[in-house]
């Protein structure tokens, strides 16, 4: 469970529930967190300037999903007002570990440690990140 103070010194995304999110009882399809996870982790990356373009054509790197541990605790329903959080939890030399939720209304949904891997733009082969924005990403760590 997280915390409202938790809740306030971390990145979030709203999100509502649209019925092409859903399966035919009205509920979020499962698959569908996924999509609201990267969104979320994406504009994480933005708000903290790191937009997708930027990392490729400046810092010659992409990040790929490599590990993902997701606990599914409560569903999303149509038309739900969501709050989707990202945190980093962990920077290493070619990769980084999220921590991130679905909420709603306070209530955590869903639970998840998302693994991304550095790796090159050209031939998706794993790379380093390099020094300086691996020195960014370092001091927005926020150990769990």
């Amino acid at each position: 469970m997280i915390s409202m103070e938790q809740l306030q010194t971390m990145f979030s995304l709203p999100v509502r529930v649209y019925w092409e999110d859903t399966d035919a009882g009205g509920v979020v399809y499962h698959a569908q967190y996924l999509a609201f996870l990267e969104r979320a982790r994406s504009e994480w990356m933005r708000a903290n300037g790191y937009g997708q373009d930027l990392l490729r054509n400046q810092h010659d790197l992409v990040f790929a999903v490599r590990a993902m541990t997701v606990d599914f605790l409560k569903p999303a329903r149509l038309d739900d007002a969501l709050e989707v959080t990202a945190q980093l939890r962990d920077c290493r030399r070619a990769s980084a570990v999220f921590d991130q939720a679905v909420l709603r209304g306070g209530v955590t949904l869903l639970t998840a440690q998302v693994r991304v891997a550095a790796l090159d733009p050209t031939g998706f082969c794993p790379r380093a990140i390099p020094a300086a924005l691996y020195g960014q990403l370092k001091a927005l760590e926020r150990p769990a």
